[in-house]
């Protein structure tokens, strides 16, 4: 962990920001505005881009992917030039929890992987690349979103040490643990071989 330099309140006040940053469901936002419906009663149910894909709108899809990483990498950037790194630290875990718990859409969230990796890159680049290469190769060879999700979690503290990043070791831990933790059902279908390909209406 990096050291703790900001003052506990405003360390608060900055991942109450990342969380109502976080917040935001831009899956929901593009499948309005695409006419696609309440993403929420489509395929998964999920809010993420991986079931927005599943309407078959790629566009809205890609914005969703777009969003839901840039808003975790936004909190940690304005964070660490505002405050430093701590503060990076708190506003990425609170964007996170934010895409997992929204507060705008009764506290029912995504899984998390697209927001966790833009946090990651920007908290630090070199675990978040190799992370998201995790998930490209994963995804590449057997088509399957959660499993490459859940394989770059478990990869990315492991990531972190090999890279010598041992400040960001705790965080891609603990990110990686509520991944596994909002995954339980998807990890329940991989062990039967019900989970669903990518792009599968």
């Amino acid at each position: 962990m990096p050291e703790i330099t900001t003052p506990a309140a405003l360390l608060a006040l900055t991942a109450l920001a990342g969380y109502l940053l976080g917040s935001v469901p831009f899956g929901m936002v593009w499948a309005r505005l695409f006419g696609l419906g309440d993403i929420r009663k489509i395929g998964s149910g999920n809010i993420g881009a991986t079931n927005v894909l599943r309407t078959g709108n790629k566009l809205a899809a890609f914005l969703t992917l777009v969003g839901d990483i840039g808003k975790g990498a936004f909190a940690v950037l304005v964070a660490r030039a505002a405050l430093g790194e701590d503060a990076a630290q708190a506003a990425g875990l609170g964007a996170y929890l934010g895409h997992l718990y929204p507060v705008y859409i009764g506290f029912r969230g995504g899984k998390g992987v697209a927001t966790w990796l833009g946090t990651l890159v920007a908290l630090a680049w070199p675990v978040g690349l190799a992370a998201a290469a995790t998930w490209l190769v994963t995804a590449g060879l057997f088509r399957i979103s959660s499993l490459a999700g859940l394989t770059a979690a478990a990869l990315g503290p492991i990531w972190a040490l090999v890279l010598g990043r041992a400040d960001a070791f705790v965080i891609a831990l603990l990110l990686g643990a509520l991944i596994f933790a909002r995954h339980h059902e998807n990890i329940r279908r991989l062990m039967r071989g019900e989970e669903p390909k990518i792009g599968k209406k």
